[in-house]
């Protein structure tokens, strides 16, 4: 797959806009960033359970204005207690019941916040956590392997408590289905980039951050074609894979860490 994607792709980076990347990247991949994006939910948190779990749930929500996400993520969060690995480790069917009941998210809906608690916490007792959940069985880790393998355990998961997929499996997306999968690529490049500069994590070692891929939403994609580094109309898996191969010519090892870029020039500066 990805040596068809650089067969394809005709795009070639100048120096000078390698370079504005690069400083719009430094410009918004610091600490100041946090409180106004979904990622201040994992922020909230310093051990990694705590931090992968709130921030599965943050990055799963991570669809309206900022505003409400945080609030939408903040209420959920209150559910679990404030706690999400020991809700986890010790919850029973009736309080994770009681924790979904009543919760609305734009479509996210209490039949769906069930699922996802049975299913984290199914997958939390089977792989120790979520990152061994990420990995597929024969080690074959790259992005499109790896939420492929999540989004099967997630459903095969619910599916040992009693639950089908149905209408909860919009929310858990798949490249298989040709999704651009934004939420989980993005809470990818919370777990996996380092934390050197106080924004990401790097909490998880089985990926690394040359694998990731970017977390393509409509600011994302908008920019990428007015800078001319996508002209794939549909925002979709192939464009993420094209756009992410565009970047890896500004940053081979860490490409995602232009997501700062991209997107601060789109939903901050109407670029």
């Amino acid at each position: 797959m990805a040596k068809q994607v650089t067969k394809d792709l005709k795009i070639r980076v100048s120096v000078d806009l390698r370079d504005f990347l690069l400083e719009k990247a430094a410009a918004y991949e610091r600490p100041d960033f946090i409180p106004h994006d979904p990622i201040a939910i994992p922020h909230r948190f310093s051990d990694k359970a705590d931090i992968e779990l709130s921030g599965f749930i943050a990055a799963t929500l991570a669809w309206g204005q900022r505003k409400t996400i945080l609030a939408s993520a903040g209420a959920f969060m209150d559910r679990l207690e404030g706690a999400p690995r020991d809700f986890m480790e010790h919850a029973t069917q009736e309080d994770i019941r009681a924790a979904a009941k009543g919760f609305v998210h734009r479509t996210f809906q209490p039949r769906d916040a069930e699922v996802f608690l049975n299913a984290l916490q199914v997958i939390v007792k089977t792989y120790g956590g979520l990152e061994y959940a990420f990995v597929p069985s024969d080690r074959e880790v790259h992005a499109e392997a790896c939420l492929t393998v999540f989004h099967n355990r997630f459903f095969e998961a619910a599916a040992q408590r009693g639950y089908e997929a149905d209408r909860t499996r919009k929310h858990v997306a798949t490249p298989v289905r040709g999704s651009a999968a934004k939420r989980l690529n993005m809470f990818l490049r919370w777990m996996v980039r380092p934390n050197r500069l106080g924004v990401d994590f790097g909490v998880w070692s089985q990926i690394t951050p040359k694998q990731l891929m970017l977390p393509l939403d409509v600011h994302t994609g908008n920019v990428g074609r007015k800078l001319g580094l996508l002209t794939r109309k549909q925002n979709d898996w192939k464009a993420v894979e094209l756009l992410t191969t565009a970047l890896r010519q500004v940053d081979e090892e860490d490409p995602v860490r232009l997501d700062f870029a991209l997107f601060g020039l789109g939903a901050i500066e109407h670029f």
